[in-house]
């Protein structure tokens, strides 16, 4: 597929002021130059062309709020002062398996101010004596060459995504940490609901329990009360048997 319809594909019915990243890897550039993609793109901050046959980034336009250019795999060697003028707010640049042979071609690189991270893998470059501190001595701006800065310090994750994902939050960890422990709370509330339950009828259990044993002490109670007046009933003596005895005397 060729790189103007490949844009228009990608561009989804959206206006291209709208797009804020456009990748484009894998399709073909006729003539080696950018084409397809214009000025009208101005919002642009990730653009990705690799393998697509590019040799020269001269018709690139400009898109003043680029900050990342993926263009490896390609056979651009030379023409990178168009950047500066171009793209004057990159912060990382892949020019990886491109025929970038010569040190001087690096120049154009040091208008770029705001260049952070540049890669240059698979480049006959990167074959040169003191490579790497040569590279370095000219782009002082630059921290990162392929990956690592002076003392050999890898880029950290967050540098490496910075440029990635402007737009996207992390992993839901903490997400999963919260509903754990709401979930946990939920359990003690549970928990703690079904022992209040449990004390509440086992506090009304023992009211029955003692209601009852006031009312088994009360029924005992008016027993011996009802059988004391029965033994005092019994132990009175009506008169006429009183005076039946003293008849029984006398005789």
């Amino acid at each position: 597929m060729d790189m103007k319809k490949r844009i228009s594909l990608e561009l989804r019915n959206r206006n291209p002021a709208e797009v804020l990243e456009l990748v484009v890897d894998n399709c073909h550039s006729s003539d080696g130059e950018v084409e397809g993609l214009t000025e009208e793109y101005r919002e642009l901050e990730l653009l990705s062309m690799v393998n697509v046959g590019l040799t020269s980034l001269a018709k690139l336009p400009k898109l003043p709020k680029l900050r990342k250019l993926e263009v490896s795999d390609n056979g651009i060697c030379g023409g990178l002062d168009a950047l500066a003028e171009k793209c004057p707010n990159l912060t990382y640049l892949n020019l990886s398996g491109n025929k970038i042979k010569e040190l001087s071609t690096m120049e154009a690189l040091q208008n770029l101010k705001n260049l952070r991270s540049l890669d240059l893998y698979s480049c006959e470059v990167t074959t040169l004596d003191e490579y790497r501190e040569s590279v370095l001595e000219l782009l002082p701006q630059v921290t990162y060459l392929d990956g690592y800065d002076q003392d050999d310090n890898e880029v950290p994750d967050s540098e490496a995504e910075d440029d990635e994902d402007a737009a996207g939050p992390p992993g839901d960890e903490d997400e999963d940490e919260e509903d754990e422990e709401d979930e946990g709370s939920e359990g003690e509330e549970e928990v703690g609901l079904s022992y209040l339950m449990k004390e509440g009828i086992q506090d009304e259990e023992d009211d029955d329990d003692y209601v009852e044993e006031e009312e088994d002490d009360e029924e005992d109670e008016d027993a011996d009360e009802d059988g004391a007046a029965v033994q005092g009933e019994k132990r009175k003596r009506d008169p006429e048997d009183e005076g039946d005895d003293d008849d029984e005397d006398d005789e």
